[in-house]
């Protein structure tokens, strides 16, 4: 591999990493709260809202559903609203951030949602108000399912990143379509895959150890 792929293939991992990162965080800093609200909004919930968990349910499904290189597709106006064009780096993070919200609201609705309803009600019996809750038992019981959740949104947010390159998003998918399949270099496609099963397992194994530190009830040696 000649010196100047190698150099694109550098560019194109850092691209990757900051689209998959701040799509990443910002996904998690909305899908987290919804995440939450739903899961607690519902017919008996701490704090139960039927039109917005209706509403909510439905926009997340909807936007869950749509096959992802559509919703950028669809969304163009909308990305070219927050980030004055559709094309480029910058602008792929809002389709994945999009794509990444109602994803991981879903993983920690499910979450919560496996959190021992004894607890609630102990909490409940105690006088604990519904934030107490939330905040002192929800939220830390579910954390180890939480974080495994958020590393799966991750690993997805990376496939997606390539997919945006389709589309001028920039990244390994880009450069393994301009240079791997437009130019008919099979090393770089190659190379491109190798880069992206190499994030994929570093990402799984750091979110898996995570978990395993912040789960009170696993057992310390």
């Amino acid at each position: 591999m000649s010196q100047q792929i190698f150099e694109l293939l550098v560019n194109a991992t850092i691209e990757t990493l900051y689209m998959v990162g701040l799509a990443g965080l910002l996904g998690t800093l909305m899908g987290l709260p919804l995440g939450v609200l739903l899961a607690t909004s519902g017919r008996g919930e701490l704090l139960q809202n039927l039109t917005f968990n209706r509403v909510a349910g439905l926009l997340v499904n909807a936007t869950r559903s749509t096959p992802f290189i559509i919703l950028v597709v669809a969304i163009i106006p909308f990305t070219r609203l927050i980030a004055g064009t559709s094309i480029g780096t910058t602008a792929a993070i809002v389709p994945l951030t999009v794509a990444a919200v109602p994803f991981i609201a879903r993983l920690v609705e499910g979450a919560i949602r496996e959190v021992d309803h004894g607890l609630i009600e102990a909490a409940h019996t105690m006088g604990a108000t519904p934030l107490q809750i939330i905040t002192k038992i929800l939220l830390p019981e579910a954390l180890p399912a939480i974080v495994l959740g958020l590393t799966l949104a991750a690993v997805s947010l990376i496939g997606y990143s390539a997919m945006v390159g389709a589309v001028g998003g920039g990244g390994l998918g880009d450069l393994g379509i301009r240079y791997g399949y437009q130019r008919f270099l099979p090393e770089v496609m190659a190379a491109v895959v190798l880069v992206l099963i190499v994030l994929v397992q570093l990402v799984q194994s750091l979110g898996e150890w995570i978990a395993r530190r912040v789960n009170k009830r696993s057992i310390v040696s």
